[in-house]
């Protein structure tokens, strides 16, 4: 019963994301950046929906991919500069930019982590903590690198065009707080998560050794 209940709630949530999708794509600020920021949404959806029955995710990874969402279609919809959320962060923290793509690179941090880090436990791919830390945070930092080189690949073939794809708004250190955010984020998932996502892990896979297998050394002896 618990396993129908998640399995609908998952389809209603793939069924929510759709209409956004399409409501986000409507009359898009920038139809060309709207297309590069939702890119991630519409490549992750049918993945995760044909994985669903080999390789089904914990309910808080889900729940968090599902935020991830919809940040990015908020973002592709106004372009991250004109996002009016940021604004009022703008206003509430005496900023002089429009910060939520900071929130999008926090996200990308975030997210990522907790996707390397259900896969590396499950897969049983890196013992201990301090190790796995260390694997999902650089695993983070290469995500958000390779993102800056798409961002970057984007303003030499789009020109001016990619402005609003890039969103740097006049910030000659975009990129660097950018990462840095993106390492805050998987951080931050490491640091809040790791002890409901192990239990999670445990109930989806009915493995009672994972927590054990995370807290062993890194070389067993032989």
């Amino acid at each position: 019963m618990m396993h129908i209940r998640r399995s609908q709630t998952l389809v209603f949530a793939v069924f929510v994301l759709v209409i956004l999708l399409v409501l986000s794509g409507l009359r898009p600020f920038d139809r060309t950046t709207w297309m590069l920021e939702v890119f991630p949404v519409v490549i992750a959806l049918p993945v995760l929906w044909a994985t669903y029955h080999r390789f089904p995710l914990t309910n808080l990874l889900y729940f968090f991919i599902f935020l991830h969402a919809l940040v990015l279609m908020l973002g592709g919809a106004y372009s991250y500069a004109r996002v009016p959320l940021g604004f009022y962060l703008a206003d509430w923290l005496d900023l002089s930019r429009n910060p939520y793509d900071k929130i999008g690179h926090f996200f990308q941090g975030f997210v990522p982590a907790l996707v390397a880090r259900e896969i590396l436990v499950r897969g049983r791919f890196v013992r201990g903590r301090k190790m796995l830390a260390f694997v999902v945070l650089s695993i983070i930092l290469a995500i958000s690198a390779l993102y800056e080189l798409i961002e970057w690949a984007a303003a030499l073939i789009l020109g001016q065009g990619a402005d609003e794809f890039l969103g740097t708004q006049g910030d000659p250190w975009d990129t660097q707080s950018d990462m840095f955010l993106a390492l805050i984020g998987g951080s931050t998932a490491l640091l809040f998560f790791s002890r409901l996502h192990d239990r999670q892990i445990e109930r989806l896979t009915g493995d009672e050794r994972i927590d054990e297998a995370q807290s062993a050394p890194l070389l067993e002896e032989r």
